[in-house]
Order: C-alpha cells, then structure tokens, then sequence
C-alpha cells in the first residue's frame, strides 16, 4: 500500500488536551497492526509463539515499520488538528496485543512518522476493547477479527481491517464511505429482505418510508464527523462523506428522510441497485470504507481500504 508523504520530514501535531472535551472530539482507537504492516511479525507469533515474537520486535526496535493500510486514514485524521490547533478536535489512540517491551517498537514508529498519537493500551495479548469506554473512543478499528466483533457486542463501532493493496486517495480532504443498513442503520430493514425476499423488502421500505430508520453501529462515528464538518462552509469542508448502498429506488426515501431527521448531511448518496461498490467507491476515492457484508467488503478491498463491520444480520448462523 503506498502513501505519498510517509518519505517526508515527519509534522509535529497538535494533540488534543481538555480544553475540548472528549464528548465532542472524534476518538478513533486502532491496533498496531492495523496501523503498520506487522504481516511477517504476525508470521512469526503465529508460527513460533509470543516469546520469539516479543524477542524479535525488541531486537528490532530502532527499525521503522513500514505503513500499513489505515495508516493514509490515520495521517488525514490527524492533520485536520492543524486547521485548529489551539483545539484539536481528533484524537488517534493505540490499543495493541503487544507487551509494553514489544510496543516500544510501534511507539519509535509513530515518533518516526511524526503522528501525533501520545496515549496507548498494550495488553500483552488480552483483548483490548475494553479500554474503548473509558478512552472516550467514537471508533475501534483492527486487524484482529475477534476483537473487532467483541466491541461491536458490547455496543461500539468498529471494524476489521482488511487486507488490500489499494492505493491511497488522491484527495486533499478526508473521505469516509459507509454501508447503509446495518452500518449507519440498524439491520431491521436488512432482516426483511434476508427473511422474506427483496420484493417485501421494497414493499415494507415503501410502506415505511416516513418512519425513520433506528442507528447502527456507525451512527455516533457519522455525528462525530459531522460535528467537525459543520464548523466549515460546506466548499470548504476537510472531510467530505458519502453513503454507497446496494438500495434502489424506492428504497431511496427512508434512508434520505432518516437521514434529514438525524440533522446530519452526508455529501453523496449512491443508491446501486446491486451494483458492485468497489469502482464507485474509487470514483469517490474514499480513505476508508465500512460494509457490514464480508462479500462486499472483500470485494471493495480491492478498489479502497475496507473495514468489514460483522454486525447484523448477513453476519449471523
């Protein structure tokens, strides 16, 4: 995965303090490996335990690794602390299965790359969503699919980074495309169409287009960012969103209506009727994108960086 500005002179960052409080920053915790291209290192734990792993990331640990796939997304989010330094209003958190010894590596790293992350929770191989709460995070994202699924059942977003060779965006701005249902949405609609097929599928979305939808997992990580964009003229946003949903026509209106209810915006909404997401998602040249359908995400992951969100229905038996 490749990244333009990891080869330049490493940006001191602004890092959040208390005087925004955490209720109204976007806290994004994510895992080292999800954050840097740890996959030999993986190799190694898997084929020869904790011990050598641990032995070799501190034999290693004045070697920068190498940027993984949400490390672009990571940069983005950082930088838009420097359009309002005296209160940054994002702040990224580690949390790792690695040991405080094995971690140091990751934390020279971070040094390396001038990313402006100063908190972490390194659990020696114990699951770490439980740190999520009291860091105040909007969002967990992970390489460890376990731990991905933990959090999302005990009621946070998250996601489980897949692995793609995607390049990173063109754009200036931060770009985050969603999933509708099951995502930014609960999967009760979705549950319709699982059960009953899609013809009473649009049927009920018809009949219930002036009920608004009830919020999923990615809800609050959907408010969090329109807080920040709602501080901009809309021309002049640093982050630009963008619903990409298998619905069509008239399944459109629930969700737009929904949406207008929430009071957020979402700067495009692309209704494929079925169609393949991964070169819209491209056109769109999003930094991430999140879909609660393995085939899907899978299937995006080779166009952008994919988050696989194991919620709802699709994800159950």
């Amino acid at each position: 995965m490749s990244t333009e500005s990891t080869n330049s002179p490493p940006v001191p960052l602004p890092i959040p303090d208390s005087r925004l409080p955490a209720a109204d920053r976007l806290t994004v915790a994510i895992s080292s490996r999800a954050l840097f291209d740890l996959s030999a290192e993986h190799q190694l734990f898997e084929r020869e335990g904790l011990d050598a792993y641990q032995a070799y990331q501190m034999a290693n640990e004045d070697e920068v690794l190498r940027p993984g796939i949400a490390f672009p997304l990571v940069q983005k989010l950082l930088r838009l602390n420097q359009m309002k330094p005296d209160t940054p209003q994002v702040e990224v958190i580690l949390l790792s299965r690695n040991s405080g010894n094995s971690g140091l590596r990751i934390f020279n790293s971070i040094e390396h790359y001038g990313l402006g992350i100063v908190r972490a929770a390194f659990t020696n191989g114990a699951p770490p969503f439980q740190y999520i709460e009291p860091f105040g995070a909007n969002l967990f994202l992970s390489a460890h699919a376990d731990d991905v699924r933990q959090a999302l059942e005990a009621g946070y977003a998250a996601a489980s980074i897949l692995p793609s060779q995607a390049s990173a965006s063109r754009h200036p701005e931060l770009r985050i495309a969603f999933d509708g249902d099951a995502v930014l949405f609960s999967d009760e609609a979705e549950q319709v169409s699982h059960h009953e097929g899609l013809d009473r599928f649009h049927e009920s979305e018809r009949q219930l287009a002036h009920q608004a939808l009830s919020g999923g997992p990615f809800r609050t990580v959907l408010m969090a960012l329109h807080r920040i964009q709602a501080a901009f003229p809309a021309e002049q946003s640093p982050i630009r969103t963008a619903l990409v949903t298998a619905r069509s026509a008239p399944a459109h209106k629930r969700v737009i209506l929904t949406l207008r209810e929430w009071g957020v915006r979402i700067d495009e909404a692309l209704f494929l009727g079925g169609r393949d997401k991964g070169p819209f998602l491209a056109a769109f040249g999003a930094d991430i994108f999140f879909d609660d359908q393995r085939k899907n995400a899978e299937s995006a992951s080779r166009f952008v960086p994919t988050g696989h969100v194991p919620h709802g229905v699709a994800n159950k038996g």
